[in-house]
């Protein structure tokens, strides 16, 4: 992630142009939530603590997954940690969220995952009953995204020192040959996409624990994604960047993949597709859906001559079938995202500060 889009920083006329500028982030002293929440103050904690002292042209690349050259084989490799709450939830669980979740990683960087290693912290006196239930939901996941789980890992901890269960994964695919998406792949005159409606993981997780009782139940889309990326780059081999949009929702990785590739961003609100049901409990607690976390959803740049073909591609397959384009690149204000509201303003959509939904994955 660049400086300018990890720190809140504007570029030249960016206040002129959209009347706002984001809020400068303080030092912390202290590990915050926030830390945690894919937003500027996770950023901060990467640029200060970890990049400075683990840097290698690799990890620089800040993308989802690391590609690496090994012997003439070209492989994606990819690391994630999972301490939902709580551990069962509509639409899903810890089990196949690990998989659903490690397995997109590694599809949006083009790759095709093939297999995942996975660690488990337990806490004295988890139900074996509810172990099981995570384990089989696990195994279901990778069997029908394709991939195996070859090797982990089993730690149990005292009473009171995780809440449950953890999940730790590990995952490696191959990257075809041509294929080269990354996160600073953006150029001027892309079109955006996303894979379909946004902030339903999110909102699943924090209706089940506000307990607000909505007509009908908000599910997670928690899923794999290398199905539907298979299709979009037959339709499309030259996607230049791609992201999963999670922690940190729509607004996040946007904001991430302008800041990395030094273009920016048009977002058309209206665009954008959100259930319902996920707008009405978004307004009844005050979030805005476009920072909410998803589990399967995906946001894509591609060349503007080929969205019409990819977008096609995306909604004939399930998991695409609400895919819309919902903006444009451009070269002006490098690393900004801007956002044509509803009501025909605009506003500059920054990446969220602190942690709006803790423990969501």
């Amino acid at each position: 992630m660049s400086a300018a889009g990890s720190r809140g920083e504007r570029a030249p006329g960016v206040a002129d142009a959209f009347g706002a500028c984001p809020i400068p982030i303080a030092q912390h002293e202290e590990v915050l939530l926030g830390h945690g929440s894919g937003g500027t103050l996770t950023a901060e904690l990467l640029e200060r603590v970890f990049l400075p002292r683990l840097a290698n042209p690799v990890l620089d690349r800040m993308d989802d997954q690391a590609r690496l050259e090994v012997d003439g084989a070209r492989l994606a490799f990819t690391t994630d940690a999972f301490v939902v709450s709580p551990i069962f939830f509509p639409g899903g669980d810890i089990g196949s969220l690990s998989v659903h979740g490690t397995v997109n990683d590694l599809a949006v960087g083009g790759a095709e995952p093939l297999y995942i290693a996975a660690a488990f912290v337990l806490e004295e006196g988890l139900p074996l009953r509810d172990l099981e239930r995570v384990v089989a939901s696990m195994a279901d996941a990778a069997a029908a995204a394709g991939v195996q789980v070859v090797a982990g890992d089993t730690k149990v901890v005292g009473r009171g020192a995780c809440d449950g269960l953890y999940v730790v994964t590990t995952g490696i695919g191959r990257v075809p040959r041509g294929v080269c998406v990354a996160a600073d792949g953006a150029r001027p005159g892309d079109a955006v996409l996303v894979s379909g409606t946004v902030g339903d993981h999110g909102m699943a997780i924090v209706s089940l624990r506000e307990g607000l009782g909505l007509e009908g139940t908000i599910e997670s889309d928690s899923a794999a994604l290398n199905g539907l990326v298979a299709e979009m780059l037959v339709a499309c081999p030259d996607v230049h960047a791609m992201r999963d949009a999670t922690r940190g929702g729509l607004a996040a990785v946007v904001n991430e993949i302008a800041a990395q590739s030094g273009v920016g961003v048009e977002l058309d609100e209206r665009s954008i597709p959100v259930r319902e049901q996920v707008r009405g409990a978004c307004e009844l607690l005050g979030f805005d859906p476009l920072v909410v976390a998803n589990e399967g959803k995906l946001v894509a740049f591609v060349p503007e001559a080929a969205a019409g073909a990819t977008l096609a591609a995306m909604r004939a397959h399930p998991l695409g079938r609400d895919a819309a384009c919902i903006g444009r690149v451009t070269g002006a204000n490098p690393g900004q995202v801007a956002l044509r509201t509803g009501i025909g303003g605009s506003r500059v959509l920054v990446a969220p500060h602190g942690e709006l939904l803790p423990r969501i994955c």
